[in-house]
């Protein structure tokens, strides 16, 4: 696949996507548009996309993931990252060793989701930065149907909110500075359930047009519940 091409299928798969387009830049609008001579991580990061931003911010960046075969597609990516086979709950990396860890909805499919933060924060330097978002999927209950679809289908393990990572975020040295939610109202977050249950491979990207409705929604709907937690956090020192 020529490296075109190659851009042009992750642009569409990142991009035009309900949630990860919002998602992800939030995330790398935390992180800073001058990211000159820093070194970010990004863990879990599949094909390196995300990464790749950083890396057009300056950024010394790295993705590492187990998935071989994405790492083979964002070798090719025009701005590809460094690419790291390795596993989020032994990082390969030394200590005190990353000045920004990012994650992209990664936690929640971990098998020991405090030991990845364990990982993430053994390896940031003091005053390092860490952005991650993770599910919350806050109204699951009212529809557990499609919560158990969305589970199944994404292998989810755990859920998050701002409170609960912040606990387990303080018990490693790191303070969350900032946190938001995504798909925030009632509508907008059985939308995001019943796209992952029912809306097939594409259906979240399919769905990208509904993505300045969602905002809007977000916007008028308090900040304290939703499918998607996004935090910001510093470790200390």
């Amino acid at each position: 696949m020529r490296v075109g091409i190659t851009d042009a299928v992750a642009f569409a798969g990142h991009r035009i996507h309900v949630c990860r387009q919002r998602e992800a830049s939030t995330l790398l609008r935390w992180l800073g548009p001058d990211l000159s001579g820093q070194v970010v991580l990004d863990v879990a990061g599949g094909d390196g996309y995300w990464a790749g931003e950083a890396r057009k911010r300056g950024a010394r960046a790295v993705s590492l993931d187990l998935a071989r075969t994405k790492m083979v597609r964002g070798a090719r990516l025009r701005s590809a990252p460094g690419l790291l086979e390795g596993d989020a709950l032994r990082l390969p990396l030394r200590d005190a060793s990353v000045d920004a860890v990012m994650s992209v909805c990664a936690i929640e499919h971990f098998a020991d989701g405090a030991a990845a933060l364990d990982e993430m924060a053994r390896v940031l330097r003091p005053g390092g930065r860490l952005v991650m978002s993770a599910d919350c999927l806050s109204r699951r209950g009212e529809w557990p149907h499609l919560f158990e679809a969305h589970r199944r289908r994404y292998h989810v393990r755990s859920t998050y909110t701002h409170e609960t990572l912040g606990a387990l975020l303080a018990e490693r040295g790191l303070a969350v500075r900032q946190h938001t939610y995504q798909f925030r109202s009632r509508l907008a977050e059985r939308t995001y359930l019943s796209l992952s249950a029912h809306g097939g491979r594409f259906g979240f990207n399919a769905a990208a047009p509904l993505i300045p409705l969602v905002a809007l929604s977000d916007r008028g709907t308090p900040d304290d519940r939703g499918s998607i937690v996004l935090v910001h956090a510093r470790k200390d020192g």
